[in-house]
């Protein structure tokens, strides 16, 4: 077996430590992917002079981030196990023609959603959440970042090809590279050329823009098991079907997020106007920092079920179960008592506005009670998805966010609670939809790979 191979072969090896290969590098590249975002608004946030307005037109535009990560996971999600599957059963052709698929669907649907975003930006963003004295900012940040979003979606999107062939740390140096441009272009424009909002925009769509470039140059590369090939970009309608069908479940995870979002900054500007927004878009901010390990984990384990799967190999799978879901319940629990601890702290790297910190600590601690259980979803989640069970990912994402969240968020302040009540429909959303998608995994998938285990031995 050549060395590209052994790079790639899921089927070897302690499974945990398969896993923690591959999640280790995600999960440094996914914080470094995520700093394009962050360390703009670290930066708004302790910008002086401009009080809480910039880190609240930055807040606005989160919706529309996580539409476009709806998409990208969308065809990038839903290609990579299928990529992996096909690997595992040594069909290298059909993996190649689904990566070229992928990348096409990546650049066609980013043209359209850019298209889209410049022409209804202005309904939109007030839909959003957006005040008269607010939608400046939001405005002008939108209209810069929306030029990058061909560069996000394929970056992102494309990157974890990389990944499911062997080579994760490839996949996060992607991600640091960008990530530094940044870090370092945010300063310049903001305080150099004291660009505001725009400049933390400009620096971003050009982070990614070296991102996309350094991802395109792997993939059509030497170093590439199957590169990217020319032949293969064309989209098909059955394979289309397939990459849709499974990856609708990343799609409606990060859409309902955007829908969450709305409700949250629709309501809170009602209740407690720009301010709320404000603290939201920092309780935003933390929980994508902590969430990220634990995405990283299972995020990990998908490649390993895939391909082992794919393999006919259940007892591993069913390793790769146990490892991810008990690894992420541990986190998750650390993660929660850091916040009990150190929420002012948390809040402080995001702003220096006394205003949004005496409020953040609060609903810091309120918003992260059931953060646990949040591990418990999302390892059912990528189970179902990295196994190809699409119906079950999919209705336990529109459980928790669109029936469960979604209507809490709008209910629950109009009950009495106030601005406490968008806070609190984040916990509860977590306890209820989180054990409903763990138990029914285990139920329904868990046990039935132990069987098909058994049954191979027989």
């Amino acid at each position: 077996m050549s060395v590209k191979k052994e790079a790639g072969d899921f089927s070897r090896g302690p499974v945990w430590k398969q896993i923690m290969n591959l999640a280790l590098p995600l999960t440094v590249a996914e914080i470094v992917q995520l700093l394009y975002n962050i360390v703009d608004r670290i930066y708004l946030g302790h910008m002086p002079g401009e009080g809480s307005l910039p880190l609240t037109g930055v807040g606005l535009v989160f919706p529309v981030v996580s539409l476009v990560g709806a998409f990208t996971s969308l065809f990038g999600q839903g290609g990579t196990p299928l990529f992996s599957m096909a690997r595992g059963a040594g069909n290298d052709e059909r993996a190649s023609r689904l990566q070229g698929c992928v990348f096409s669907l990546l650049a066609l649907s980013s043209a359209a959603l850019m298209a889209l975003m410049y022409m209804f930006h202005r309904p939109v963003l007030f839909a959003f959440g957006a005040s008269e004295q607010s939608f400046p900012y939001a405005r002008d940040y939108l209209m810069i970042y929306l030029l990058g979003t061909p560069f996000t979606m394929i970056a992102t999107g494309m990157n974890g090809f990389i990944s499911a062939q062997g080579h994760p740390r490839t996949g996060m140096l992607t991600t640091v590279l960008g990530a530094v441009i940044n870090l370092l272009l945010d300063p310049l424009f903001l305080f150099v050329f004291r660009m505001g909002v725009r400049g933390a925009a400009l620096a971003t769509v050009l982070s990614q823009a070296v991102s996309c470039l350094w991802v395109l140059r792997f993939l059509t590369g030497k170093k590439a098991l199957l590169p990217l090939n020319k032949a293969h970009l064309r989209v098909k309608k059955r394979m289309l079907g397939e990459i849709v069908s499974l990856g609708v479940v990343g799609f409606i995870m990060k859409a309902t997020n955007a829908v969450v979002q709305v409700a949250a900054n629709a309501t809170l500007q009602q209740f407690g106007g720009d301010i709320y927004v404000s603290v939201m878009t920092v309780l935003n901010s933390v929980r994508e920092i902590l969430s990220l390990p634990v995405m990283g984990i299972t995020a990990g384990g998908q490649p390993v079920m895939g391909y082992n799967y794919g393999a006919r190999l259940y007892g591993r799978v069913r390793q790769s179960i146990r490892f991810t879901s008990l690894a992420g319940i541990v986190y998750t629990l650390a993660a929660w008592a850091a916040v009990l601890v150190g929420a002012r702290q948390l809040a402080g790297l995001f702003t220096s506005d006394a205003e949004i910190l005496a409020l953040a600590p609060r609903c810091l601690r309120l918003y992260f009670i059931g953060f646990v259980f949040q591990a418990f979803q999302m390892s059912a989640q990528h189970t179902f998805q990295a196994l190809g069970d699409a119906r079950h990912a999919v209705f336990f994402s529109l459980l928790r966010k669109v029936i469960i969240v979604t209507p809490l968020t709008l209910l629950l302040p109009r009950l009495g609670l106030g601005t406490d009540g968008v806070f609190l429909a984040e916990p509860v959303s977590n306890f209820l939809g989180g054990m409903a998608a763990f138990i029914t995994m285990y139920l329904t998938v868990y046990r039935k790979l132990r069987e098909e285990e058994q049954g191979e031995k027989d």
